[in-house]
């Protein structure tokens, strides 16, 4: 998701009646002591039902009937992705169906609800100021795992691994190293003990190598904040061995965690 680009088209959105634009923050996060025993689920039903009997009131048949349909929408959509409900809602619905933006978000809001010619996006705003396009660069020797995340979410995850036959990088496909090395522990350790020795001989020149690939990546996905995060020697070559700036490095091994867990490990800590 390009938050630029959603923003700019949700600005230019200008509805005149009986057409209307619903915007939705809905803080659904479970730490937040206003949502013991799910008190987010009270919240949404009582704003939806606040609209339905404001517009009761109204004599426009047409607005009531578009509100209906936006309405039938954003509660299947609610009603779906519940399981995987992280700390917010953010929903932008035109009645006119020429917009649709609703994700699940890991970063917090207020609850706001809106029935208005246009989006109300202050929040959203706030938001990409403070978590843009980010990567997240993980690297445990010969692999390094890239997250592309923008307000909280993952985006997309690419690994590279460094083929020590061609000594070249390239995407990686299927399970990960750490998955594949299962093997039996004696003949684990003694490959382990001699992969490292020669890694340390050569991280500096492998490690140039892979770089130009991670700036390529930094530059397609428009990261506007970089990570590191490993053992303080790999990310500080890495880091020398990059042309993009680093936002900051976490000196953490964090690559088999999973990826929601490693942001807020890095992002939000």
């Amino acid at each position: 998701m390009d938050l630029n680009k959603e923003l700019k088209k949700l600005e230019s959105l200008y509805l005149q009646s009986p057409h209307r634009v619903f915007t939705m923050y809905l803080n659904t996060d479970p730490a937040d002591p206003g949502n013991l025993k799910g008190k987010w689920q009270i919240h949404f039903k009582n704003a939806m039902q606040n609209f339905e009997n404001y517009l009761e009131k109204d004599d426009d048949s047409d607005e009531k009937h578009n509100f209906w349909n936006v309405k039938e929408k954003v509660e299947r959509f609610v009603q779906d992705e519940q399981p995987n409900f992280k700390k917010s809602v953010v929903i932008v619905a035109a009645s006119d169906d020429s917009v649709w933006f609703a994700k699940t978000l890991q970063m917090p809001v207020e609850n706001e609800f809106h029935w208005e010619e246009t989006a109300k996006l202050d929040q959203l705003r706030r938001m990409q100021e403070e978590f843009p396009k980010t990567g997240i660069i993980l690297t445990q020797q010969e692999e390094i795992k890239c997250i592309d995340a923008n307000l909280g979410s993952v985006n997309d995850t690419k690994v590279f691994e460094l083929d020590l036959d061609t000594e070249d990088w390239r995407l990686h496909e299927g399970a990960h190293l750490a998955d594949r090395n299962m093997g039996t522990s004696g003949a684990k350790s003694s490959k382990q003990d001699e992969f490292k020795d020669r890694f340390e001989a050569h991280r500096e020149r492998w490690y140039k190598q892979v770089a130009p690939k991670l700036d390529k990546l930094a530059k397609d996905n428009g990261w506007q904040r970089i990570y590191l995060v490993g053992a303080q020697e790999e990310t500080d070559e890495l880091e020398n061995a990059m042309n993009k700036p680093v936002e900051d490095k976490v000196n953490k091994n964090l690559l088999n965690h999973e990826e929601t867990k490693v942001i807020e490990e890095v992002v939000f800590a």
